[in-house]
Order: structure tokens, then C-alpha cells, then sequence
């Protein structure tokens, strides 16, 4: 049960062992601005803690999927897991995508998945500092713009055979494999 009316903005970067250091930063700058008028739950794993939020390294499932429930807002890095989670707890989820050139990850399918993902309306997609901001503030203005209906339907199995068809037909068509080369 909650005690803090705050409105709560959840973040999370998922179970992988890089660090996810820009989320973090992005998250530190956006809440000294915002005062003491948000609470923030931050799930950092490896990733620096976030000066004004209330961290963990890790969170149980199930508080995490509470805190998702009652979040006006949760921030996920670009897995399929944090994004089936969000949704299957009625959230739209404000994704920010790891890159590999900055060592937050092995190679850059986040970053194509999630925007086949945006293209589709199923994530807010957060490509900058500045993105992630204009949706944390538009969430916390209206937070029925990032509510969505539950994908009771879709199972984190089922999500992941998606993530893993998307990533295939990326690299399988040759302008992906250039792409792919030059990135």
C-alpha cells in the first residue's frame, strides 16, 4: 500500500550484466529539475545509482511488477522482457535502447527492435536526453497517455520468438547486414 502521493516513476534496466550508465545520467539530470515532487524506484543492476531516486541493484519480481502497476510512468532499457512486463501491467512503456558503441550492450538489435516497436505504438521510444524528458513530463501532466490496455495475451515466451523473427528478418536482408557492418 502506498503512503507517498507522489506520483511514481519507475526505471528499470533490465538483468544484463553492462552497465547502463546514460539512463542513469538521463534519469539524475530529469529529477533535479523536477525537486522533490516525483518518486523515483530506480532498478540499476550494474548501472550507477541515481543521485534523488530511491535505488536497487535488483528488485523482486514480484515488487517490481507492483511498483509497474502503480508507476505513473516506467522507463525500461529495449529488451522484450521490461517491455512485455510494462504493457502486461497496463503501462506504455518509455524505452530507451542500449547501444553497443557505448558498451551498454553486445551489438545494437535494442535499438532495432524498439524502433519496429514504436513503429507499431506499442513503446514511447526515447532515443535522447530531451526524448525521455518531453514523455516523463507529458506522463506526469497525463498519465493516461502511457496507460494502455493489459497484454494479458502476451506471454514473455511469446515476446521473445517476436523480438527473435524481428532481429532475423533485420539481419537477413542485406541493407541490415550493411547497416549492421557500418554501426
Amino acid at each position: 500500500m502506498r503512503t507517498d502521493d507522489r506520483p511514481l516513476v519507475l526505471v528499470t534496466v533490465g538483468t544484463d550484466h553492462h552497465p547502463f550508465n546514460r539512463l542513469s545520467d538521463w534519469i539524475e539530470r530529469w529529477l533535479a529539475s523536477r525537486g522533490d515532487t516525483v518518486r523515483c524506484v530506480v532498478q540499476n543492476g550494474t548501472s550507477h545509482a541515481v543521485r534523488g531516486a530511491e535505488c536497487h541493484t535488483m528488485l523482486p519480481h514480484g515488487e517490481l511488477r507492483s511498483l509497474m502497476e502503480q508507476a505513473a510512468a516506467v522507463v525500461c532499457q529495449g529488451g522484450p522482457g521490461g517491455i512485455t512486463e510494462s504493457r502486461s501491467a497496463g503501462r506504455l512503456p518509455i524505452v530507451v535502447p542500449r547501444t553497443s558503441r557505448l558498451g551498454e550492450h553486445v551489438d545494437d538489435h535494442q535499438i532495432r527492435f524498439t524502433q519496429v516497436m514504436a513503429a507499431s505504438g506499442r513503446i514511447a521510444l526515447a532515443g535522447s536526453a530531451e526524448e525521455l524528458t518531453a514523455h516523463l513530463d507529458t506522463a506526469l501532466a497525463d498519465p493516461s497517455r502511457y496507460r494502455v490496455v493489459p497484454d494479458s495475451g502476451t506471454s514473455p515466451v511469446a515476446t521473445t520468438l517476436l523480438f527473435g523473427k524481428l532481429v532475423g528478418d533485420l539481419v537477413s536482408r542485406p541493407r541490415g547486414m550493411d547497416r549492421l557492418r557500418r554501426g
